[in-house]
C-alpha cells in the first residue's frame, strides 16, 4: 500500500509540482489550498506525512501544526519555507515538525526529505510495536503462579510500579528479582522510556563510577571521547542495579547524592546534570547485616527502601511448581520444537519434595534440560539430575543424604552439579546457579571445593 501523503499550500504552482514530483514516486497524494481544508481532510482521512507551507493566509503553517499535533500526534509533519521564514520553520520543528525543505527545492531534494521522515515513522511504528511486545511479556498476567505469597507480593508491585517511589527487591538468587523489576518498569508510566541494568557485581571497581555516571574525553587513560552513562541513559525511564551490595563502599556516597539531588557530575567534570530516573535496585544479601559488617551505608539502605519487595523462594511457594513447570515445557518445546506433553508424576512429586537452593533459575534450566534430551513423550526420571532422578535421595558425590537435607549440603552439590553440567566452566556454572563468578569462587572455598574444581577442570583439558 502506498503511503498517504497531505500537501498543504496556497501557492498553486508549488503545490502542483509537489504533487507531481511525489506521485511520480509512487505517493497517494492529495492537495489542500488551506490549513482548514487541511483539517477538514484529516477528520475523515489518515495520512503518513503532511508538507505544509509555513506562511498562509488565516491559519499559517505553526498554528495547522499545533492542530496536527493535537488532531493526529503520530502524523509525520514537514515544513515548506522560504528564506526568509527559516526561523518559523525552526520553531516548528520545536513544536512537532520532523524537518523542513527550503524554497526552491528539487524533486530530488524533496523525495530524499520525504523518503526520511517516512522512514523514521517506520522505524517509530517498530519501537513501539517491540515495546508493546515486551509489555505483554512482562505484563503481571503473565507471570507465573498463584500461590497466596506470591500473590500478596504482586499486589505490592503493582501499588509500587504506579508510584515514582525507589524500590528495594530482595529474595535469593534465582527467585526472579529482575523480572519483577522488569514488570514494575513496564506498568509504569515510564513504560515508553528506557529500561537500564547495571550488574554492579560484573563492573571492575575502577570503572563501575564511569559506567554509571559517564565520563568526559581525557578523563582517564583511554577515554577518548565523551561517554554517557547509564544514569543519563535511563533519564526519563528506569535504572537497575542489580546485585546493590556489591557496589563498592567508596562510591555509595556518590549514588547517595544522586538519589537525594537527582543530578551527578561526568568523570572529570564539575558540571552537574540533572536526571528524572526510577530507581530499582536487588541484592540476594540482608544489607542490615552488611552495615553491621562496615560494606554498606546505612544512609544508603534508608534511601534505597522506600518500597521493599521480597520475593519468597520457590521452596515457599512449592503449590506453583506444576504450572512452573508446564510453563517452562512449553516455552522449551517452542524453542526447540520439541511436542513434550508434560513430567511423570512420580517426578513431579520429587519435585515438589526438593528445596530447590537455585530456586525458579534452577526449575527452568532443568526443565530445559529434560526437553532437550527427553526420548519419550513425558519427561521422566532418566531426563533429570541425579538428585532428581534419586528418588528423594541426593547424592553429593561424597555422600548419599536422605531427604530433606541442609541448605548449604544441597547449595554445596548443587555447584557440583552445575561444574559437572558446564565441564567445569565457572562462569556457566554461575550463570546457572543464578550467582557472580565471585560469589562462587566464595562457595568453593566456603565449602572446601576449590581443588576438587580445579581437578575437574584439568581433568577436562
Amino acid at each position: 500500500m502506498n503511503e498517504k501523503i497531505l500537501v498543504v499550500d496556497d501557492d498553486r504552482l508549488v503545490s502542483e509540482f509537489v504533487d507531481e514530483t511525489l506521485t511520480r514516486s509512487g505517493y497517494d497524494v492529495t492537495s489542500a489550498m488551506s490549513g482548514e481544508d487541511a483539517l477538514g481532510f484529516i477528520e475523515i482521512e489518515d495520512f503518513d506525512l503532511i508538507l505544509s507551507d509555513v506562511r498562509m493566509p488565516k491559519m499559517d503553517g505553526i498554528e495547522l501544526l499545533k492542530q496536527i499535533r493535537h488532531v493526529s500526534p503520530s502524523t509525520m509533519v514537514i515544513m515548506i519555507t522560504a528564506y526568509g521564514t527559516v526561523k518559523n520553520a525552526v520553531e516548528a520543528m520545536k513544536i512537532g515538525a520532523f524537518d523542513y525543505v527550503l524554497k526552491p527545492f528539487s524533486p530530488d531534494e524533496l523525495e530524499l526529505t520525504v523518503k526520511k521522515a517516512l522512514k523514521f515513522q517506520g522505524l517509530q511504528i517498530e519501537n513501539d510495536l517491540l515495546r508493546n511486545e515486551v509489555g505483554r511479556k512482562y505484563s503481571f498476567d503473565n507471570i507465573v503462579g498463584r500461590n497466596k505469597t506470591l500473590m500478596d507480593v504482586f499486589d505490592l508491585v503493582k501499588v509500587a510500579a504506579d508510584s515514582k517511589a525507589t524500590i528495594l527487591i530482595t529474595g535469593e538468587s534465582g527467585t526472579g528479582k529482575e523480572l519483577v523489576a522488569k514488570a514494575i518498569h513496564y506498568n509504569s508510566p515510564r513504560k515508553g522510556k528506557a529500561f537500564i541494568r547495571v550488574n554492579c557485581a560484573s563492573l571492575p571497581e575502577n570503572l563501575i563510577e564511569s559506567e554509571l555516571f559517564g565520563h568526559e574525553k581525557g578523563a582517564f587513560t583511554g577515554a577518548i571521547k565523551q561517554t554517557k552513562g547509564r544514569f543519563e541513559l535511563a533519564d526519563g525511564g528506569t535504572l537497575l542495579l542489580d546485585e546493590i551490595s556489591e557496589m563498592p563502599f567508596s562510591l555509595q556516597a556518590k549514588l547517595l547524592r544522586v538519589l537525594q539531588e537527582y543530578e551527578f557530575e561526568r568523570v572529570g567534570s564539575g558540571t552537574p546534570i540533572k536526571v528524572d530516573v526510577r530507581l530499582i535496585a536487588t541484592t540476594n544479601r540482608n544489607l542490615k547485616a552488611e552495615i553491621r559488617e562496615g560494606n554498606f551505608r546505612e544512609d544508603l539502605f534508608y534511601r534505597l527502601n522506600v518500597i521493599q519487595i521480597e520475593i519468597p523462594p520457590l521452596r515457599a511457594r512449592v503449590d506453583d511448581i506444576p504450572a512452573l513447570a508446564t510453563h517452562f515445557i512449553k516455552k522449551y518445546n517452542d524453542e526447540n520444537g520439541r511436542s513434550v506433553e508434560g513430567i511423570n508424576d512420580k517426578v513431579l512429586n520429587i519435585m515438589m519434595k526438593y528445596h530447590w537452593p537455585g530456586n525458579v533459575r534452577e526449575l527452568e534450566n532443568i526443565i530445559q534440560r529434560g526437553v532437550v534430551t527427553c526420548r519419550s513423550k513425558r519427561l521422566t526420571n532418566e531426563d533429570f539430575p541425579g538428585y532428581l532422578a534419586l528418588g528423594g535421595v541426593v547424592d553429593t558425590g561424597d555422600v548419599q543424604l536422605p531427604m530433606p537435607v541442609s541448605l548449604s549440603e544441597l547449595e554445596k552439590y548443587a555447584i557440583l552439579e552445575a561444574l559437572k553440567f558446564t565441564g567445569g566452566n565457572r562462569s556457566k556454572a554461575a550463570d546457572i546457579l543464578g550467582i557472580t563468578s565471585r560469589t562462587l569462587r566464595n562457595k568453593l572455598a566456603e565449602y572446601g571445593l576449590k581443588r576438587k574444581a580445579v581437578t575437574v577442570e584439568e581433568d577436562l583439558g
